[in-house]
């Protein structure tokens, strides 16, 4: 979070969210991003402001991250917040404050605890009740505290549409983590109602976005949700000059393969190795302590270090999109600079240079702390990424892509079931294979689910089932495999990538070129009528639709000015993809500059986790 951090008080126990700066890496994009990230602060000062008084805020734990990227603790502290708490059942830990305040998502159990709070409350030290459900109030929450006996407790009651957060300059997040598995396992649209319920906030703030073009059934949906509300709301939104000329909705299973592949750019194996969550990072605490002199390495530190992650951060928006075969030399390159900075110290003669050379020390000083913090990360992702192991996963998943033994049984898939590896690296080669090969022939597909329910438990039939249900894993049926047909088309795949001076977005797979980002690059020039054929053999209809913008209000492009396209993936877009589409938007000929909107940043790890049930109970 920023600046004090959040701390979530239990008894004997507090918990920080992190610290950072503010949100100066949000003005520094094309689209002023802190504009959205304003007007949400604006309507959490709103609601605090309702219960009048001291407070404290009982919080749904999942939100504290995303809550963390929209307002620091001081805000809170402005606003008379004296305590939070992480929501437990029991008593609420006391606080002599006139209001306690629950932020919560609309989840049944959630209620049931919070019934079991109030009920325990000293009956003697009365206090306002209030609960907060973000993104959308739920009746069935509120029936059930009325069941419980407890609703008439309540003061307030209301709803924070949280539904787009800003991460970064060019980068938006739901943080829905389970948005994939309801629209494709659950027949559940509620997170695409919050996308468009997204895309209609961002238009009041941004302007009405002209041009809207889709690929896949849940595109359809947000494009339908989205043109209705506007119809609904006509004349009610300000007259805003557009900032955005296109907005591009996908599918994420138009494109299955693109997350199941291991990503090679930096940002991308930290994410893949350690997990990002919400711009946050835990990293081994050993490569990090700073031992002083004379304490001969005793007292390592056990906690992780925890690291934010953005664009704030000079080097890291340097280096993080870089394959990370090039970033040793972008690390080293930096050291030289930062010494010779340092060194300039003994060329200071006048009291005006050395005054100069005073006044840059500070700046001077955070870039070395943070070239050593990126070159100990460096040293941990390179001691996995030049393993036997990780080089032979890799080889196997180019294999595929490329067409290579699609139609059989793997050896390597054999031999990492045999040595019972982690469950997840099956599931995702097994995966793999099937979507190359356009699914896979029965036997074959039989005997990797014998092999997985015998080594793994037969508690994972269920997942099996899951994976089969939404696409990633299948038989192939008598229609003949695509997937040869689209590589060649698209140019999925480039020999000869190049990693360290990249002129092609497949660098961020060291050849592989993301189908998502493909489809968003043809779209732009020349455009999808090119590709109709290669349209029709992916899930789902593509659409164009047109908004009507008020008249005075038409954009007027500079000459050589970009357009702006929003791209929004429905259902997970992963580190690599928006690496890719930052190194478009680079591009001196592309002419257009992408900004990226996600249900959820995800990689193959927590994708497919979130397809299991009971992830954390049935892994091995």
């Amino acid at each position: 979070m920023y600046n004090a951090g959040f701390y979530f008080e239990r008894p004997g126990k507090s918990y920080d969210c992190g610290s950072g700066n503010m949100a100066s890496h949000l003005f520094c994009g094309r689209v002023n991003l802190n504009i959205l990230r304003e007007a949400a602060r604006k309507d959490l000062r709103e609601f605090l402001d309702k219960c009048s008084g001291s407070k404290a805020i009982v919080w749904d734990e999942y939100l504290t991250a995303p809550f963390g990227l929209i307002a620091q603790y001081s805000l809170l502290k402005e606003h008379e917040v004296e305590k939070m708490f992480t929501i437990k059942g029991g008593r609420i830990p006391s606080a002599s404050v006139k209001n306690i305040v629950f932020f919560v998502r609309p989840r049944l159990e959630l209620m049931d605890i919070i019934a079991e709070n109030v009920a325990s409350e000293d009956k003697l030290q009365p206090r306002e009740f209030h609960i907060l459900f973000v993104p959308r109030r739920s009746l069935l929450c509120e029936q059930r505290l009325k069941e419980k006996g407890v609703l008439s407790s309540f003061t307030n009651i209301d709803e924070y549409i949280l539904d787009l957060i800003p991460y970064d300059g060019d980068l938006l997040s739901m943080e829905s983590e389970s948005s994939f598995r309801e629209c494709y396992l659950e027949n559940d649209q509620t997170s695409l109602y919050h996308a468009a319920k997204g895309l209609m906030t961002l238009q009041a703030l941004y302007g009405t976005i002209p041009q809207i073009f889709g690929k896949g059934e849940c595109a359809r949906h947000v494009a339908n949700m989205m043109l209705r509300m506007k119809r609904e709301f006509a004349g009610s939104h300000t007259q805003i000059l557009p900032v955005f000329d296109t907005l591009l909705l996908l599918d994420r299973n138009v494109d299955l393969l693109t997350p199941l592949a291991t990503q090679l750019t930096y940002e991308g194996l930290i994410d893949e190795i350690f997990g990002i969550t919400n711009g946050y990072v835990k990293l081994p605490p050993e490569k990090f302590a700073q031992t002083k002199q004379g304490e001969g390495g005793k007292d390592l530190p056990t906690e992780p270090k925890k690291k934010q992650l953005n664009s704030a951060e000079e080097l890291y928006a340097e280096i993080r999109d870089k394959n990370f075969n090039a970033v040793g030399a972008a690390l080293s390159k930096k050291a030289k600079i930062i010494s010779a900075a340092f060194e300039e110290r003994h060329n200071a003669k006048t009291v005006g240079e050395i005054k100069r050379f005073v006044s840059q020390l500070p700046h001077m000083q955070a870039a070395r702390g943070s070239l050593a913090n990126h070159t100990s990360i460096a040293e941990l992702i390179k001691d996995i990424t030049t393993s036997e192991d990780f080089f032979d996963s890799l080889t196997v998943e180019q294999e595929f892509m490329t067409g290579v033994d699609t139609d059989k049984v793997s050896t390597y898939i054999e031999d990492c079931i045999a040595q019972k590896d982690p469950l997840i690296k099956i599931l995702r080669l097994v995966c793999m294979q099937s979507v190359c090969n356009s699914g896979l022939k029965q036997k074959v597909m039989d005997y990797y689910k014998k092999e997985i329910l015998q080594t793994y438990g037969y508690k994972h039939i269920l997942t099996l089932k899951n994976l089969e249900k939404v696409g990633l894993l299948k038989p192939q049926s008598t229609v003949r495999n695509n997937y040869p047909t689209i590589r060649k088309t698209l140019k999925l795949w480039m020999e000869d990538a190049n990693e360290q001076n990249p002129n092609d977005i497949s660098y961020v797979y060291s050849g592989y070129a993301p189908l998502s980002v493909r489809l968003t690059q043809v779209l732009a020039r020349p455009g999808w009528r090119s590709i109709e054929e290669v349209l029709k053999m992916l899930p789902g209809p593509h659409f164009e639709e047109r908004q009507l913008v008020p008249t005075g209000l038409h954009k007027k492009r500079q000459p050589g000015e970009n357009k702006t396209t929003l791209v929004f993936f429905l259902g997970g877009v992963t580190y690599a993809e928006i690496a890719a589409l930052r190194f478009l938007s680079h591009m001196e000929d592309s002419g257009t500059e992408y900004i990226i909107a996600t249900t959820k940043l995800i990689n193959g790890t927590s994708w497919i986790k979130s397809l299991m049930d009971n992830p954390e109970e049935n892994l091995p």
